[in-house]
């Protein structure tokens, strides 16, 4: 088994006094591996992978990305945000911005890079998510299956060791979640350690090393995808298959 790259121990986190939204939470992702969550709408997904960069904190229990334990310094966070890719349903490029724009931003801001070497690494993100030609244009020119491919290369140019996506085709048209779908199943043959918040589930079949299923804040199934879709163990995760693809 490869040493893991994210460890959740006993991780619990509340909204208010009122909403408990992860409880007890164990998962180790070992390096490289691709795991896609699934479950009911509230379940828990979206924040459990938002807590691995930091953008949502935890109150119990311990989170380890990389071997920097997420805590309350400041400065382990930007280490961790630095090796953690993250795209989003919505895409969140600057409307004001060329793509390459969008693009260069973090890498020169961030990470410090000289703007010809951030052009340089962006052309090739682009390329990468074979939207190259559309460099120069304006978000609001493309598509938004292209913007969002933009969104994937945004989120490469930090050259990140995780990448986590949030629902990433659920805000696009029928037509184009495929080309979206398409890079992310190239990204998974790289060796990407990736955590995919989705109910795409040909994409779970296709790609993904574990399919996790939640349900109100726990971790309720995991398994292989042939485990998990051909023999569930929960009837929980069973109803969940029967209402998404008439399993």
């Amino acid at each position: 088994m490869p040493e893991s790259i994210v460890r959740f121990e006993k991780v619990n986190k509340w909204y208010g006094n009122a909403f408990h939204v992860l409880r007890d939470v164990d998962l180790e992702v070992a390096r490289g591996e691709r795991i896609v969550i699934c479950g009911p709408s509230g379940s828990g997904k979206s924040t459990l992978i938002r807590c691995v960069n930091a953008l949502e904190e935890y109150q119990q229990g311990r989170i380890t990305v990389d071997g920097i334990v997420l805590g309350d310094d400041v400065k382990a966070v930007e280490r961790v945000r630095r090796q953690v890719g993250m795209v989003f349903q919505q895409f969140n490029l600057f409307p004001h911005l060329t793509v390459l724009e969008n693009l260069t931003l973090a890498p020169m801001w961030v990470g410090h890079l000289p703007k010809k070497e951030a052009q340089a690494r962006a052309m090739q993100q682009l390329e990468r998510v074979r939207i190259a030609e559309q460099a120069g244009k304006y978000p609001l020119q493309l598509s938004g299956g292209q913007q969002q491919r933009v969104a994937i290369a945004r989120a490469l140019c930090l050259t990140p060791k995780i990448m986590l996506f949030d629902e990433p085709t659920s805000a696009l048209d029928p037509e184009m979640i495929k080309e979206v779908l398409d890079v992310m199943i190239e990204l998974a043959g790289q060796g990407m350690t990736m955590l995919v918040v989705t109910h795409e589930m040909g994409f779970a079949k296709a790609v993904a090393d574990r399919v996790i299923f939640m349900d109100q804040g726990q971790i309720v199934e995991q398994n292989t995808p042939h485990e998990f879709f051909d023999h569930p163990k929960s009837e929980r995760t069973r109803d969940f298959l029967d209402k998404i693809i008439g399993h």
